[in-house]
């Protein structure tokens, strides 16, 4: 073949091949339209959706009277990532824009992006407010984020911070909150959401959506009021005593219910970092002690119950000094003949000791048994230490006696004061318990306490004998004059053990813990209040130390408790007279911010309920008036939609939020704590937005 025909052909070839170019093309083209195109479109919509979660709020937690102690606020942070394609080129308007909404500069928002650690991460804002058309405009900015979160405050700081204990950023790490971390935590729901090619996330409508179940709040026993006295009062006296730490516990014998529960030293949950873990123990649950003669109650109820002394029986006490084979045990000072009721009135060591010596062994371990000791008590707080009694096989010839005096036993304050409990319960010892209910996330209760008994360690018979015995302890002949209230039947014990040493057996020279533990009123007993504290300075004893702190709350608590005047003589009723409270003025207030304030001053209101379009229309105690704290306060509620813009200056700026909100009005708030001014005056039109001022 000539070399122009080669080349025609060769021409031919080349020509016919790229005429089958587009065919081929348009063939590739319909395979993937039409045979491959679902498929495909099915795997684009994939990559480029993805679930999101929709985060559960936490449960809250309230005290007796329904106050919050622990809440959720609402946080909105703003992040960006600053190299996603598409931001720089409106950046400079990007930080004009955000610096007037956040009240930040420009520059320092620039500064901010340009000083980050990471290339892809960088944290703009935290903690402001948006409204609505902002996080519209935000959300259509390439790598920006508006992350909404809660966090954690604890409304009273050190206020219960042993009970309530600390939640990190995902789960409880101490106290209730980690307790009920599984019904306080929720679940969080999920929605999908698409990604365009500019990375941005829009969601999709009509996509899948779980809807997040929100934790459980929980509803406590303790009265805010009288756990800050306790803790005041706790406080003060372990400083004027010198202590290393102390603790206290409360319980309504009747049901077991905990009242109140306090440490010193303590720690402000909402900075738990600055506090080391001494600080951070609740001893009141975790700490097992000897605890001295408090434990008395335990031989005198075996001994009588076991007929091996009455209680007018004389007991040979001597001269105050008695020598037990390698032991020899002391009185305070010589008692000589009593008769074993003021063997428990003196807190004779040697008188209980002799009694002690009639009974076998077995008889004492099972009564302590009988009490609650060598077992834990079940109370819903994590680190509870089970108390410890030597095994039976293990006792020498010292133990019976060691035992009766509060020694070769082990106790936490808890389960000091349900011993006395039962005895002011008529020998039933009760399950203690923090949680009143809980309820879900719409105000219903999902479970409710009931109180319980664990069993019956004594005779009725037996208390009746043993509560006027324990109440001469407090008086000018007891060992605990300095617990006496003037006009209130106070029974009680005191308490003081030398502490043993931690490196190996034996005690410590000049080491000790003093305690207190009593009830009242005798007649109806309805708080044993129990104290401890460890290595006071001032005095080794429970009465000088101890007891003092049980008298200035026994006071200050019968504020809290109006129905306990009938139990005081004449001379007592100062006392109750110290608690008055001046009536405010509600009207026109929603209801839930009505009930706090009134709770706030110790009156109490049947109305309950969390709505804030229900506003107080009359109240039957005029504002302004004068009255005895916890005397009921009637409010007439009405739910109805405000007509002009409420006066909100002077609430709390959570409450001013709830209320504007539910009237429909977007909210701005710039400051924290009390709302010091509105932008729309007070009996305008209602607005659809409004800026609070906060100081």
């Amino acid at each position: 073949m000539e070399l122009k025909d080669e080349i025609m052909a060769r021409m031919y070839v080349v020509i016919t091949l790229i005429s089958l170019l587009p065919i081929l093309v348009a063939m590739q083209v319909l395979r993937v339209t039409t045979l491959d195109g679902p498929d495909l479109r099915t795997t684009a919509e994939e990559q480029s959706t993805e679930f999101r979660d929709i985060p559960a709020i936490r449960g809250e937690i309230f005290d007796a009277e329904d106050r919050p102690l622990v809440v959720n606020i609402k946080r909105l942070d703003i992040d960006l990532d600053p190299s996603i394609d598409g931001f720089s080129r409106q950046a400079v308007a990007f930080y004009r824009k955000l610096s007037t909404m956040i009240n930040t500069s420009a520059a320092v928002l620039k500064s901010r992006v340009d000083g980050r650690t990471s290339p892809s991460f960088v944290t703009l804002a935290q903690d402001v407010h948006l409204s609505s058309d902002e996080l519209d405009w935000l959300g259509r900015v390439p790598g920006a984020i508006a992350r909404h979160s809660t966090s954690r405050r604890y409304n009273h700081g050190e206020a219960a911070a042993h009970v309530l204990g600390v939640a990190g950023i995902d789960a409880g790490q101490s106290g209730l909150e980690l307790q009920f971390d599984a019904v306080m935590r929720g679940e969080n729901g999920r929605r999908a959401v698409h990604l365009d090619r500019m990375n941005v996330t829009r969601y999709i409508p009509g996509s899948e959506e779980i809807l997040p179940t929100h934790g459980e709040s929980l509803y406590l026993t303790i009265d805010l009021i009288m756990q800050s006295i306790l803790e005041e009062e706790l406080k003060k006296g372990a400083i004027d005593a010198g202590a290393k730490w102390a603790s206290a516990v409360a319980v309504d014998p009747s049901t077991g219910a905990i009242l109140a529960m306090a440490n010193y030293p303590t720690f402000d949950p909402n900075n738990p970092g600055r506090y080391n873990h001494n600080e951070k123990r609740n001893r009141a649950i975790t700490d097992k002690i000897e605890p001295g003669s408090v434990i008395k109650i335990i031989p005198a109820v075996a001994a009588l119950e076991s007929n091996v002394v009455a209680l007018s029986d004389t007991i040979d006490t001597g001269d105050g000094v008695l020598d037990q084979g390698r032991f020899t045990l002391r009185d305070t000072h010589p008692n000589g003949r009593i008769p074993f009721w003021q063997v428990i009135q003196k807190s004779s060591n040697i008188g209980i000791a002799l009694v002690a010596e009639r009974m076998d062994n077995g008889v004492l371990y099972q009564y302590a048994r009988q009490f609650g000791f060598n077992q834990k008590t079940g109370i819903e707080l994590p680190g509870e230490v089970a108390t410890r009694i030597r095994k039976l096989e293990k006792w020498n010839g010292s133990t019976l006696s060691a035992m009766s005096r509060g020694y070769a036993i082990h106790a936490s304050t808890l389960q000091i004061v349900l011993a006395y409990a039962a005895l002011a319960n008529g020998g039933v010892l009760m399950k203690p318990y923090l949680v009143r209910e809980r309820r879900d996330s719409h105000g219903n209760v999902t479970w409710m306490a009931h109180p319980d008994s664990v069993r019956r360690v004594f005779k009725r018979d037996t208390a009746r004998k043993l509560s006027p015995v324990f109440e001469t302890v407090v008086s000018e002949e007891g060992t605990a004059p300095l617990a006496m209230v003037d006009g209130l039947r106070i029974a009680g014990k005191t308490g003081t053990a030398q502490k043993a040493r931690s490196d190996g057996p034996g005690y410590m020279k000049g080491k000790y813990r003093a305690t207190f533990v009593g009830f009242y009123p005798v007649e109806d007993p309805q708080i044993v209040l129990a104290i401890v504290m460890d290595e006071p300075t001032k005095s080794s004893y429970g009465g000088v130390v101890a007891a003092p702190v049980f008298k200035a709350v026994a006071k200050r608590w019968m504020a809290r408790m109006p129905e306990l005047a009938k139990y005081v003589h004449a001379e007592g009723h100062q006392e109750i007279e110290e608690s008055m409270a001046i009536v405010p003025d509600v009207a026109d207030l929603p209801a839930p911010i009505a009930v706090r304030l009134l709770s706030a001053l110790g009156l109490n209101t049947p109305v309950t309920g969390s709505n804030y379009r229900a506003s107080v229309l009359t109240q039957n105690l005029a504002a302004g008036r004068e009255v005895l704290s916890g005397v009921p306060v009637e409010l007439t509620v009405s739910v109805d939609s405000a007509r002009v813009m409420p006066d909100v200056t002077g609430l709390a700026g959570r409450d001013a939020r709830s209320w504007l909100a539910a009237l429909n009005i977007e909210v701005r708030i710039d400051g924290h704590g009390t709302v010091q001014s509105q932008s729309v005056t007070a009996g305008g039109e209602l607005p659809q937005e409004v800026t609070l001022i906060l100081n």
